[in-house]
């Protein structure tokens, strides 16, 4: 066990076991889970800012299936020199439909992902950010999807 989950209380490992998959979908979220949790609506709401400010949440939010819902996505990779890195970064980062960009220790060293309205747009992103800063972008586009679902258990 790491010194973060060491670090909290049996409520907020409860918390958390239940805002992973359970977020309860109401009027009044916070109130449901202090009922669940035996809290008051306000004092789930602090645990759970509390636990966004101390980093352990990172992002509370929906999960959508984009292919289903008609928009397309692709992995992308790129080999950028050190010395353009932030600059390539920042391009990347600067669009909505990036979901993820990591810097990875390899030629092709930074990797993200794009989500786009159509294959049309996806195209017209990815050769914009290759113009802008001349560094060319690999699409990698998923042939087959797999799906892990991930909970990291946090009660015992």
């Amino acid at each position: 066990m790491s010194s973060a989950s060491s670090q909290l209380d049996t409520t907020d490992k409860r918390l958390l076991d239940i805002i992973q998959t359970g977020f309860p979908i109401c009027s009044r979220p916070y109130a449901e889970l202090g009922r669940q949790l035996k809290l008051t609506e306000a004092e789930a709401l602090a645990r759970v800012r509390a636990l966004r400010g101390r980093g352990i949440i990172r992002r509370l939010g929906a999960n959508f299936r984009s292919n289903a819902l008609g928009f397309t996505s692709t992995l992308c990779a790129a080999s950028v020199p050190a010395e353009r890195l932030d600059a390539f970064v920042a391009e990347v980062n600067s669009h909505v439909g990036v979901t993820h960009n990591y810097l990875r220790n390899h030629h092709y060293n930074v990797w993200f992902t794009v989500i786009a309205p159509s294959s049309e747009a996806l195209q017209e992103l990815l050769a914009g950010i290759s113009e802008r800063t001349g560094i060319r972008v690999l699409n990698l586009p998923a042939t087959r999807m797999y799906k892990i679902r991930v909970d990291f258990q946090m009660e015992e």
